[in-house]
Order: C-alpha cells, then sequence, then structure tokens
C-alpha cells in the first residue's frame, strides 16, 4: 500500500486529523491539508509518521478555488499521484442563527467551503485521476477512490444553523453525481455521514450540554455516547484498504444508529 497517496483536506486536527493518521497506519502518502494552523498541521505529519506514511502539509483554503491547485501539485511532485481524495475540510456558521435571519455573508461563508470548495476540489482531482487511469492497464490499475465527510445533517434540519445543513445535503448528491461519472474508470466515490462527534465545533459549552441531553437523556441514539474522529477514521480507512471494492456511491453512517426510526 506504500504506492499509494491520499490528499486530506482539513487535516491539521480533529476528523481530518484521524483520518490523516489512520492513512499512514495502512502505509499512505498523506498529503495534509490545512488553512490555518501550521504548526497542528506539523503534528499530524508527524504522527502520520509515526503510524508508517509519509506526509507533506499544504496550506490551501478550500473555499478558494485558485489554492486547490496547490493540493494536487504537492501530490504529484512529491509522491507521483493521487488514489485517495479525503473531502473533510469544512466550517460551521459563525453565528447558529434562526433560519429566518440568516444572511448571504454567512450563506456563501459555509458554501464556498463546504459545498462549493469540496465540488470543484472533486473536479480537479477526479480528471487528474482519470488521466492516471487512462495511462495504466487495467490488469495492473490501483484502486483509487473519492470520499467526501457529510453529516447528518445532511438528513436531520438544524433550523439554527440552514446554511450548514443545505451544504451538507448537497454533498450528497455529490457523492452520487461523481460516483456515476466516474465509474467507467474504476474510480469509487463514497459518503461518510458522521453524527454528533467530539470536535471543536461541538465543544461549545451549549452545544455540548444539549446534545449531551439528547444523547444520555433523551433517548436520541441506539449507541448511546458520542462519536470520536477515530470513528469516522476506521470507516475511511476500511474504504481505503480495499474493502468495498463493488460499492460506490455508498453512505456509510458513523452516527450511532441515528438514522433508525424506532417508536
Amino acid at each position: 500500500m506504500n504506492q499509494c497517496t491520499a490528499i486530506v483536506t482539513g487535516a491539521s486536527r480533529g476528523i481530518g486529523r484521524a483520518i490523516a493518521v489512520a492513512l499512514g497506519g495502512l502505509g499512505y502518502n498523506v498529503v495534509i491539508n490545512y488553512h490555518v494552523n501550521e504548526e497542528a498541521a506539523r503534528q499530524t505529519a508527524q504522527q502520520v509518521q509515526q503510524a508508517g506514511g509519509q506526509a507533506e502539509i499544504v496550506p490551501a483554503d478550500i473555499g478558494n478555488l485558485a489554492d486547490h491547485h496547490r493540493l494536487l501539485d504537492a501530490a504529484v511532485q512529491k509522491f507521483r499521484g493521487v488514489h485517495l481524495l479525503v473531502n473533510n475540510a469544512g466550517v460551521a456558521p459563525k453565528i447558529r442563527a434562526d433560519l429566518l435571519e440568516v444572511n448571504p455573508e454567512s450563506f456563501d461563508d459555509v458554501l464556498d467551503t463546504n459545498l462549493k470548495g469540496t465540488f470543484f476540489c472533486t473536479q480537479l482531482v477526479a480528471k487528474h485521476m482519470i488521466a492516471q487511469a487512462q495511462a495504466e492497464s487495467p490488469d495492473t490499475r490501483p484502486p483509487r477512490s473519492i470520499i467526501t465527510i457529510s453529516s447528518i445533517s445532511a438528513q436531520a434540519a438544524s433550523v439554527n444553523r440552514g446554511e450548514y445543513c443545505i451544504a451538507k445535503a448537497g454533498l450528497a448528491m455529490l457523492t452520487k453525481l461523481f460516483a456515476v461519472r466516474l465509474a467507467e474508470y474504476g474510480i469509487n466515490v463514497f459518503e461518510i455521514r458522521p453524527g454528533i462527534i467530539t470536535t471543536d465545533m461541538t465543544s461549545d459549552a451549549q452545544v455540548k450540554a444539549k446534545y449531551d441531553r439528547l444523547i444520555f437523556e433523551g433517548n436520541l441514539l441506539p449507541v448511546p455516547r458520542w462519536g470520536t474522529p477515530a470513528d469516522v477514521a476506521r470507516a475511511v480507512a476500511a474504504i481505503a484498504g480495499g474493502m468495498f471494492p463493488y460499492s460506490t456511491g455508498q453512505v456509510f453512517e458513523v452516527a450511532g444508529g441515528f438514522h433508525i426510526s424506532s417508536l
């Protein structure tokens, strides 16, 4: 597996870091994207190397389409190609405003990174993957995949962060579209849908208290605990390890059973 290379966006901490380290454990070369926190990205790189992979850190704002080439160029120049793209970078609204109070600036800020940026980053890397695949013999062609980390907000309405829900719902269709378009090239596309995960986004005291009540008192989840970044990373590692060669467009719920309707 050590000839395979992954780009992981938003990999300096949280879920992205856990994914990068898990891929390192599979022997992947990992391009670690970060936007602001270079020191955190360097810590991720160190952990990837300790896990057994190679790492390269690359600053890029996924919401800025001009930055995307920097990620692809780093993968090609350092590791000679890309076999896996993990779309993990995402932002939450700066203010959790009621749906009737959301302003265009917040809407654009969230969708520029979470949906528009992810779409065009995927498009760019997909074109490169196609060129790689066409230059190889089908008999020796290594597997290639694109994985997008979405959220249960793709299906669960939160009226105090509508722009976030809309972006995540868009990622669900993005996965289906690219799965259909890229199947002929042997590129499988997946959506991983995390639930309530311990990250910076859920560390606010009021947010944490709300989810604690829902999980531990409100019977929201059949598996009554918070999820962890490692839970999400395990799902990525299973796909990256080649466990689902005859699947594409699949949604993997990593949410403690949140999607189950029960009485």
